[in-house]
């Protein structure tokens, strides 16, 4: 009997990934869906046994779509596929009905075992896959769908330091990448800096012909909570707001640049941070590194820790010349195997 499937997922490169690992003796019909409100809109009108939910989605994100589907009559087993591997992540899904969780990148050994003992599939079956959604030339996917889901698995395996190091749980929105003129940068900052001040620290990184800086702003109001979490109990000052600085962008920094440069296998080497800027404005950031950010092709991910008052954002600001390099890199990612 044919299995029907659903993929979940934002990400084209994510959604061909996971399609293309799946058993090949298995008899199952495979479809798509871009994010949570479509996926519900599908199983709305159509049977499915098995769902394959990403977690960071725009209109609907996986945690909502797990909501909904507790009011539909029928719903398809949920195997979460998510590159949030928070503890917390984890255990809510399954709380919310969810059978299993499954990291990304998945590979095909590790799924297969995990739908063998879900019960899912057996081993010998007719081999009749068929999907609608069939990409197999690498110039159909775009430079910027293959950086964010690089990015998406390396942001989540940083929020699972920070939330195993503090205890507490990082809200992850879905990473935007966009190639970006100095003053279009200072606008998406603007947006996304909540406070009127911020304070950032910035660090660069080179390797096989990728250099980029990551910058990491954050809201200023964001210092008395950083504190807390981290075990400061001396007044804050200047001095001590620097050192927060420092541990927090050793906390996230760290762990993504690990997660990013292994999908890339690349070994990044990279300078001592450098405090950019204490209690100042957006524009007088970007002032003070407008002769480098001319235009620059950018990653931004903002990072938020639930019931505290943090708020921060993570910038990778790649030049110009690393970007033919990062398409051949990226272009793995699409390859058949």
């Amino acid at each position: 009997m044919t299995t029907r499937v659903l993929i979940c997922d934002d990400s084209k490169v994510a959604r061909k990934q996971l399609s293309r690992i799946l058993p090949t003796d298995w008899d199952v019909e495979v479809e798509f869906a871009e994010n949570g409100q479509e996926a519900l809109d599908v199983m709305s009108s159509s049977r499915f046994d098995i769902l394959f939910l990403d977690l960071n989605m725009p209109v609907k994100d996986g945690y909502e779509t797990l909501e909904a589907l507790k009011s539909f009559e029928e719903s398809p087993k949920v195997i979460v596929v998510s590159g949030d591997v928070q503890p917390q992540a984890v255990a809510r899904v399954k709380e919310m009905g969810a059978i299993a969780f499954q990291k990304k990148p998945a590979t095909a050994d590790d799924l297969r075992e995990s739908l063998i003992a879900l019960g899912l599939f057996s081993e010998g079956q007719k081999a009749t896959q068929t999907a609608p959604e069939v990409v197999t030339a690498a110039e159909q996917f775009t430079l910027n769908e293959g950086l964010q889901e690089i990015s998406n698995v390396a942001m989540g395996r940083a929020a699972s330091v920070l939330a195993n190091m503090l205890n507490v749980f990082v809200k992850l929105p879905v990473p935007k990448v966009n190639v970006l003129e100095v003053g279009e940068l200072q606008m998406a900052l603007d947006h996304s800096v909540k406070d009127e001040s911020c304070s950032a620290v910035s660090r660069g990184f080179v390797g096989s012909g990728i250099a980029f800086e990551a910058l990491l702003i954050f809201n200023d109001s964001s210092f008395p909570d950083m504190a807390k979490l981290l075990g400061v109990a001396e007044e804050i000052n200047r001095t001590v707001e620097t050192e927060l600085l420092m541990d927090a962008s050793s906390i996230l920094v760290g762990p993504f640049m690990e997660a990013f440069g292994r999908q890339l296998n690349i070994d990044f080497s990279h300078g001592h941070p450098v405090v950019l800027g204490q209690h100042v404005k957006i524009k007088d950031l970007i002032n003070a590194k407008k002769a480098l950010w001319k235009r620059t092709l950018a990653v931004e991910i903002v990072y938020e820790v639930e019931n505290y008052d943090i708020h921060c954002d993570l910038l990778l600001l790649f030049t110009e010349e690393s970007v033919p390099t990062l398409e051949n890199l990226l272009s793995f990612l699409v390859e058949d195997e």
